[in-house]
């Protein structure tokens, strides 16, 4: 089984990040124009040109392909969110069957080296840090090759259109769980309900049975 689970708000706070030209921290957001200056950090989208040429996606890219060196301290991807659901996803399904579905970089590996960024489809999250589903990304679609694998989605009703675009070319079977009172629009997947009074966050119960092959699952 592939297991695909969304991103989280919440980050390590000792999270690496890229660095500009000039220095400085980079951090990722949808809509650098509208963030804060603090002074300290650059606001960029992962799309944005980086300064030498590159947009800071293939600057990540790139960094990843240059085993092991990281110098600048980068998690793995599921080892960036506080939540401890991904580490336990990564501990029952193992490295390569977990993937996290980023807002700031799409479908990635959970052992993608992923820098700091604040990135959210929630439509209550601060406009700078909310992406739109019409907004530009060039999302990474680390899409698995086991075509024999199930994929089941792990999410809020705001993320399964990016995980149905990134995994449409998949032939997988592709399961996405849902806690709302109707299933979500979902072109070429199976809704399942996963039953929860559980309103915020849900999916990380989701997880939770998963792992235990509870009844709820």
């Amino acid at each position: 089984m592939i297991v695909v689970i969304q991103c989280a708000a919440a980050k390590r706070r000792d999270a690496g990040r890229l660095v500009s030209e000039g220095g400085k921290p980079v951090t990722f957001v949808a809509k650098p124009e509208s963030a804060p200056a603090d002074g300290v950090h650059t606001y960029a989208r992962p799309d944005d040109p980086s300064g030498n040429g590159k947009s800071w996606r293939e600057i990540l890219l790139e960094y990843n392909e240059r085993p092991g060196n990281n110098p600048l301290g980068l998690y793995r991807a599921y080892q960036l969110y506080e939540n401890r659901a991904y580490g336990q996803l990564v501990d029952a399904f193992g490295l390569e069957n977990v993937y996290i579905l980023s807002a700031g970089w799409g479908l990635i590996g959970a052992g993608f080296l992923t820098p700091y960024y604040d990135i959210t489809f929630s439509p209550s999250a601060e406009g700078y840090k909310r992406r739109r589903k019409e907004d530009w990304y060039r999302d990474f679609c680390m899409r698995p090759t086991d075509d024999c694998s199930e994929i089941v989605f792990l999410g809020g009703k705001d993320y399964v259109p990016l995980f149905c675009s990134v995994t449409a070319a998949v032939r997988n079977k592709r399961t996405v769980f849902y806690n709302s009172a109707f299933p979500p629009d979902a072109p070429g997947c199976t809704p399942r309900k996963f039953p929860t009074s559980r309103r915020t966050n849900w999916h990380y119960e989701c997880a939770d049975s998963l792992i235990n092959r509870t009844d709820a699952i």
